[in-house]
């Protein structure tokens, strides 16, 4: 009897054992490690990837399907104002969990703020979501930059002025999100909008200025010449 009690423990010993090693998850787990393996906003990622890749799409393609430069002009300007508004107001704060955003105070004046989440918050971003969101944030602006030079090289004059609105507008989202990166939080006063009007208005004064003051200056004639033609 003692043996066979024996020979039964050590057997159960041995059915247990290599449970002592196992790499089971645990209990409540499960949906989190999945969540790290699959996209947690598909249908977001599949908007922040369709409006910007469908413009380049048809800027590449229009002139197959479409003789009218109007047409082709008005639809990638609405893609692109679309993928805009979609990169900057939802698609960046739930792939990444960062926010740009702009208002005007009591004063008129204008204020930048570049925010991201801290703490545990940016720890819950998915990392295939972050990476499809940067490679097509960063990979868009060069592509329309490489046409902004076939254009400028082509003497393509017509396409030159969609092709640096689109780099505006993608560039414009790239800038806010690498400030929200680097500069976590960070609130900048200086409005860039504000900063360019004031260039060009500078430059517009000091120009009507010169051609004020050449207007106003007396013409002068050389001794030996007189002004009978």
């Amino acid at each position: 009897m003692m043996l066979a009690e024996f020979a039964l423990t050590k057997f159960w010993n041995q059915k247990q054992a290599p449970l002592l090693d196992d790499d089971t998850i645990g209990f409540g787990e499960e949906e989190e490690e999945q969540n790290k393996k699959s996209l947690k906003h598909p249908y977001v990622t599949f908007f922040h990837l369709a409006f910007r890749v469908s413009a380049i799409v048809v800027y590449m393609l229009c002139g197959w399907f479409s003789s009218s430069f109007i047409a082709s002009f008005v639809t990638i300007i609405l893609l692109l104002s679309m993928d805009f508004w979609t990169v900057k107001n939802v698609t960046g704060r739930l792939m990444v969990g960062l926010r740009w955003w702009n208002y005007v105070d009591d004063e008129g004046n204008s204020h930048w703020v570049f925010e991201a989440r801290k703490g545990i918050q940016q720890n819950r971003v998915n990392p295939y979501e972050a990476q499809i969101f940067w490679t097509a944030l960063i990979f868009c602006p060069l592509l329309w930059f490489i046409f902004f030079l076939i254009a400028l090289f082509g003497l393509k004059f017509k396409w030159l002025l969609l092709v640096c609105i689109a780099i505006v507008l993608n560039g414009a989202n790239l800038y806010g999100y690498i400030k929200c990166k680097v500069g976590r939080g960070e609130k900048v006063s200086t409005s860039l909008s504000s900063m360019t009007s004031d260039f060009f208005r500078r430059q517009i004064i000091q120009n009507m200025a010169s051609l004020m003051s050449r207007s106003s200056q007396p013409p002068t004639n050389t001794p030996g010449q007189t002004n009978i033609v």
